[in-house]
C-alpha cells in the first residue's frame, strides 16, 4: 500500500474585528493565534493587506509580521499578501530583507496584484488616479531581483540594494484567484497560493494552468501549490454551525457591499439575514473534525495541493484556537510530517 502524500498545514489570518472590538483587540487575537499555530507545528502563518475597511485591522503586513515573528519560535511568518501595485518594489524588498535579517529562514514574501481596497483608497495609496496593473510583472521581477533572484538582464538590483549584506533570502510566493496569476507563477517557476477561500470559483482551472505553465527555476524545481480554505472545526456539527454563523453573515455583507464586523453568535442566531446567508453557495468547510478532515482531504486530492492554508472566521478566539487544535491533532499522523520545510528560498 502506498504511503499517504504529505500535505502540510498552514494558517492565514485577516485580523477581522468583532463587533465592539478595537483594532488592538483584533491584532492581539492574531498574535494569540500565531503563537498557538507555532506550538501546534503549523508550517506558516500569513497575514494580509487591506485598507480603509471597518472590519479589518491589518493595513501593514510587514509591521505585523515583525511582531508575530518575535512572538513565535519556528513557524514561518509571511504576507498573504502584500499588494505590490500599492508600493514601490524597492520599498517592499527593503522591508522583507530587513525581516529576513531579523528572523533568518522564517520569512515568506506573498505578493498579490489586487488593490486590497476600493478605488479611491487605491489612488491615495499610489498617489495617482492611474490604476493600471500592466506594470505588475516588471515590478514583481524588480522586487525578486532585489531579494536575490534576478531573472532579467537588467533591473533595479543593478543600482540599488535591499540590504547591504544579505546572508539569507526570504521565499517568494505569487498569490492569486485567477488564471493570470496561475500562469505567471508557473512561468516564473515560483510557488503559487490560490485563494480558494474567496469563494469565486475557478480553483481547478487555475491549478491546471499553473502546472501546465510551470518551468523549473533557481527558486523551485517542481510546482509547489498552496490552497487556502475557510475552515472551522468543532466537536460537533451543531457547535461548528453556531460559531460559523457570524462569518456567514459577514460574507453576505461583503457580497452586498456592507463590510460589517463579526456579530456575536447569539446575535447572529437571531439575525434576520441568517437564513439568506446560510443559503449562499460556498466552499467553506464547517463541521465536526471528521467531516472537516474528509472535506479538506478531498480538496487536497482534487487539486494536488502541497499545503492547505486554513483561515478560520469565528467571534470567539477559543473557537478558532480549538479548530486549529483539532485539525492539527487529526491531520498530523497521516497527512503532515513534523518538518516545516517548504519551497527553498532564493539564493
Amino acid at each position: 500500500m502506498n504511503e499517504p502524500r504529505t500535505v502540510r498545514l498552514s494558517v492565514l489570518d485577516l485580523s477581522v474585528l468583532n463587533d465592539g472590538q478595537s483594532s488592538a483587540d483584533a491584532l492581539q487575537t492574531t498574535a494569540a493565534l500565531a503563537q498557538r499555530a507555532d506550538q501546534l507545528g503549523y508550517t506558516r502563518f500569513w497575514v494580509a493587506e487591506h485598507h480603509n475597511m471597518p472590519s479589518v485591522a491589518c493595513t501593514a503586513p510587514t509591521v505585523l509580521m515583525a511582531h508575530l515573528a518575535a512572538l513565535t519560535s519556528t513557524i514561518r511568518v509571511g504576507s498573504g499578501g502584500v499588494m505590490l501595485p500599492n508600493h514601490a518594489p524597492l520599498v517592499v524588498a527593503e522591508q522583507f530583507a530587513l525581516l529576513e535579517a531579523l528572523h533568518p529562514g522564517r520569512i515568506d514574501v506573498g505578493i498579490g496584484r489586487a488593490p486590497g481596497t476600493d478605488q479611491r483608497t487605491a489612488m491615495a495609496l499610489r498617489r495617482t488616479d492611474v490604476l493600471d496593473v500592466d506594470d505588475f510583472p516588471r515590478d514583481f521581477l524588480d522586487m525578486m531581483g532585489l531579494l536575490g533572484d534576478p531573472r532579467l538582464p537588467s533591473g533595479l538590483w543593478q543600482h540599488f540594494q535591499a540590504t547591504p549584506a544579505a546572508t539569507t533570502y526570504p521565499a517568494v510566493f505569487l498569490l492569486g484567484s485567477s488564471g493570470y496569476s496561475a500562469q505567471l507563477a508557473g512561468q516564473l517557476g515560483l510557488p503559487f497560493a490560490f485563494a480558494h477561500h474567496f469563494d469565486t470559483g475557478g480553483t481547478l482551472q487555475a491549478v491546471e494552468l499553473y502546472r501546465q505553465h510551470f518551468r523549473p527555476s533557481v527558486a523551485l524545481s517542481e510546482p509547489h501549490l498552496i490552497i487556502t480554505a475557510n475552515v472551522l472545526a468543532a466537536d460537533t456539527r451543531e457547535e461548528a454551525d453556531w460559531h460559523a454563523a457570524p462569518g456567514r453573515l459577514t460574507a453576505l455583507g461583503r457580497r452586498t457591499g456592507r463590510f460589517i464586523r463579526l456579530p456575536a453568535p447569539h446575535d447572529a442566531a437571531v439575525h434576520p439575514d441568517l437564513p439568506e446567508a446560510n443559503r449562499l453557495p460556498t466552499s467553506r468547510v464547517v463541521g465536526d473534525i471528521s467531516t472537516v478532515v474528509g472535506e479538506l482531504r478531498g480538496l487536497a486530492e482534487r487539486t494536488g495541493a502541497d499545503e492547505m492554508m486554513v483561515t478560520s472566521v469565528a467571534y470567539d478566539l477559543s473557537a478558532r484556537v480549538h479548530s486549529l487544535e483539532l485539525l492539527a491533532q487529526h491531520w498530523e499522523n497521516r497527512h503532515q510530517d513534523t518538518g516545516r520545510s517548504g519551497p527553498a528560498a532564493t539564493a
